[in-house]
């Protein structure tokens, strides 16, 4: 363990000094005071008290004042600003890295599913997490889950109730959990969008090389400064919510999950929890053609199962509108 993460971790138990980090760390007392400035141009603003170094009261958002308490075996590297947030994962990921979250306060290149363009402003939590899991290309899609389960999970701690539509919109309102009363939808979204998820994967026939699962979620941002189909946590809650803490949560549920993906079983339950399709009317535009029915279960490793009314339907990726029951 480095000395910066190693002198994180010492101030999570409160004050201490010096010499005692030095020989608790097993380094010089220079070595010990470089790393405190370090953590402090980062802006972890650590405090000098009569009983030592000290954690600051509330740590700011930076690569420092995530990994403080974090849970998770992720080494974060932040940006103010980068394009997206998954291209520096895909660039890190090709350098050979691992277990790395890139965190940025604006993307100004942010990009959805297609290629849509993602309106990233300052202010959101925008992440992408870069792994090697073990698994065959096939499971990929579980980790897609699994980050939707984990967003949605990090949403609620705050208190937004928000639900997941298939395969990775975090939703509010709509025909799902959450919202105003009387919220209606009429649009197929299925309520306002909150969060998405875009996955990326390099590999072999048998083998994932390297996966990146990036999450943009709208926390302390205007309304004004998104589409008029979404919303954010800042709207949801009424203030701004604690950016570090949000993201640190999001990062452990992640891991925590991913830690699963060979037991596809528990992803798919929690996945089956959060979500607002499951048994509703759809409409699935897919490579294929349209598919329209009643959506009734997820498969592993993340095929959404339709009634077609003339028998069952899995899709695999689609565009999926949510229906009214008038609706043909």
């Amino acid at each position: 363990m480095d000395t910066r993460r190693a002198l994180l971790d010492a101030l999570e138990d409160g004050p201490v000094s010096g010499p005692a980090l030095a020989a608790e760390l097993d380094v010089s007392r220079a070595a010990v005071w470089k790393a405190v400035e370090a953590l402090r141009e980062e802006g972890f603003a650590v405090e000098s008290t009569g009983a030592g170094y000290a954690a600051p009261a509330e740590p700011a958002y930076c690569a420092a004042g995530i990994e403080f308490g974090l849970d998770a075996p992720y080494e974060v590297e932040y940006h103010d600003a980068v394009p997206s947030t998954n291209d520096r994962a895909r660039e890190l990921a090709a350098d050979g890295a691992a277990d790395v979250a890139v965190v940025a306060d604006e993307q100004t290149g942010g990009r959805g599913r297609l290629d849509r363009e993602w309106v990233a402003p300052s202010g959101g939590v925008w992440l992408s997490v870069v792994t090697r899991p073990t698994v065959s290309p096939a499971r990929a899609p579980l980790f897609t889950l699994a980050a939707a389960v984990a967003t949605v999970d990090a949403c609620r701690e705050v208190g937004v109730d928000a639900h997941i539509k298939w395969p990775n919109d975090v939703l509010v309102g709509g025909d799902g959990a959450g919202g105003a009363a009387g919220d209606a939808d009429r649009s197929g979204r299925g309520g306002r969008k909150l969060a998405g998820i875009l996955t990326e994967m390099e590999g072999e026939a048998d083998r994932v090389s390297w996966l990146v699962v990036g999450v943009g979620v709208n926390a302390n941002v205007d309304p004004d400064a998104l589409p008029a189909d979404a919303t954010s946590l800042r709207a949801e809650t009424g203030g701004d919510v604690d950016r570090r803490r949000f993201a640190a949560t999001l990062l452990e549920r992640v891991a925590a999950l991913a830690q699963t993906a060979d037991r596809s079983d528990r992803i798919l339950a929690a996945w089956r929890e959060r979500a607002s399709t499951l048994g509703r009317r759809v409409r699935v535009e897919t490579p294929m053609g349209v598919v329209t029915g009643t959506a009734v279960d997820v498969e592993s490793p993340g095929a959404l199962v339709i009634d077609t009314g003339d028998g069952t339907r899995r899709v695999h990726a689609g565009d999926c509108e949510h229906l009214r029951d008038a609706d043909g």
